[in-house]
């Protein structure tokens, strides 16, 4: 006869973080988004900068001894020229973007980070340099990390971000704490579900946005080697079946881009596809296609508790 173990290896708790507890993603409440829709996207445009000689880096090809040219010089052309095409698609099909920004690129172009402020796209922090994680840092010194970033970005651009996306999403203990007791009010690091989740942190209440790490050109194209085609189709593919979804409930979907990647000429070719795709549906009043600090403010406006 089996029984229930009452102690033991199979009935140890495990650590967990306590910022949010499990729900079911069939067992929420109901809500709609702005006009009665049902599915969110949003653009994240990932506008970086990367130390030359030392520090960290996605690659092209095999990493070299430092400094290593073919790699810093290949996502070199994401700002020189990758951003800039992408910005011409993104005007053509008027599309805003959440514009993740590392603080570096006001030393480096500040002029790419104002064609962007300028269309009145969302600017979003991102560290300084993705060069660096922070997920190591002292918590003093990742405190100023989060502080400095958000003072450099409104005073150069005008604006304080409300959002954070980690550079390599790399998070320590205290990050969701310190994100809120800096002013931050969402957080795009954590992938774990398709509406926004609301944490408890120390600093009070900060949303979780929903930011994709399989709908994301890093992973995809770069880590599994996806042609430029493929990702354009499953951009595709997960939008045509979370807009279906999205009709017993309300949906985030996110795309992650970065211009060193899908600014190289022949994936903006396809990424042109789907994101035309996706702006037929917005056209037709189908999805509202958004920024992730609107989805943020839209979910303090529903839960106001959220401010408590």
């Amino acid at each position: 006869m089996s029984r229930t173990p009452d102690g033991g290896m199979a009935a140890r708790p495990l650590p967990g973080h306590g910022l949010f507890d499990y729900q079911g993603i069939l067992a929420r409440p109901g809500y709609s988004w702005p006009g009665g829709r049902r599915l969110a996207v949003y653009l994240g445009f990932n506008l970086e900068h990367f130390a030359f000689g030392e520090g960290l880096g996605a690659n092209l090809g095999p990493a070299s001894a430092q400094p290593d040219v073919l790699n810093y010089a290949w996502r070199e052309y994401g700002n020189r020229v990758g951003a800039w095409r992408c910005l011409e698609l993104f005007d053509a099909l008027g599309l805003p973007t959440g514009t993740l920004v590392n603080t570096a690129l006001y030393d480096h172009c500040p002029e790419l980070v104002a064609a962007f402020a300028a269309r009145g796209d969302e600017l979003i922090g991102h560290g300084h340099t993705n060069a660096e994680r922070q997920g190591g840092m002292a918590e003093p010194q990742e405190r100023e990390l989060l502080a400095q970033c958000r003072a450099r970005i409104a005073e150069c651009s005008g604006t304080a971000p409300t959002g954070w996306l980690s550079p390599w999403i790399s998070e320590s203990l205290a990050t969701p704490h310190l994100l809120a007791e800096t002013g931050y009010r969402y957080t795009l690091n954590w992938c774990h579900d398709d509406q926004p989740v609301r944490k408890r942190t120390r600093g009070g209440p900060l949303w979780s946005i929903p930011y994709p790490q399989e709908l994301n050109d890093i992973p995809m194209i770069i880590t599994r080697q996806m042609d430029g085609k493929d990702f354009a189709q499953m951009i595709i593919d997960n939008f045509d079946e979370m807009l279906d979804q999205s009709a017993g409930q309300p949906l985030v979907m996110g795309i992650a881009l970065h211009p060193y990647i899908v600014g190289q000429p022949y994936r903006l070719r396809h990424l042109r596809r789907a994101l035309q795709h996706i702006a037929r549906a917005r056209d037709e009043g189908r999805i509202w296609f958004t920024t992730p600090g609107a989805i943020c403010r839209h979910m303090d406006e529903l839960f106001p508790q959220a401010h408590a």
